[in-house]
């Protein structure tokens, strides 16, 4: 992997993660970190995003509406509250055996797999009752 050279935008982007526990988005980091550097563009937030996802620093969770970031880096399951769209890290270990029981039945060779359990949250649940 090419070595890049550090950046204050990078790392400002990086420390707008590191200081948000809710699987922000990338409108939202956007938002933080332009509250420190009102010069810097959508387009250094999102490419700055994507090369902390490729490096490792941070993952980068797809879910419905818009990818979300998490500084996690372990393998781990989400939920994505269909009703107010947060993101919450499942509280289930990751299966690394699914991997090899899905290569050995159809010959794909898997990498890992993730997953997004979709539902409402307990706020979301409570607001309809």
């Amino acid at each position: 992997m090419k070595t890049r050279r550090k950046s204050k935008q990078r790392q400002l982007v990086l420390e707008a993660v590191k200081a948000r526990c809710d699987h922000p988005t990338a409108d939202q980091i956007y938002l933080d970190v332009r509250a420190q550097d009102d010069k810097i563009s959508r387009g250094t937030i999102y490419r700055n995003l994507g090369l902390l996802s490729d490096e490792g620093q941070i993952s980068q969770v797809r879910v419905p509406a818009a990818d979300r970031y998490d500084l996690r880096q372990d393998r781990h399951y989400h939920l994505f509250c269909t009703g107010c769209g947060r993101v919450f890290d499942a509280p289930l270990p990751y299966h690394a055996e699914y991997d090899d029981q899905v290569g050995e039945e159809t010959g794909f060779r898997v990498s890992r797999h993730r997953l997004v359990f979709e539902g409402l949250c307990t706020h979301c649940v409570k607001k309809q009752k």
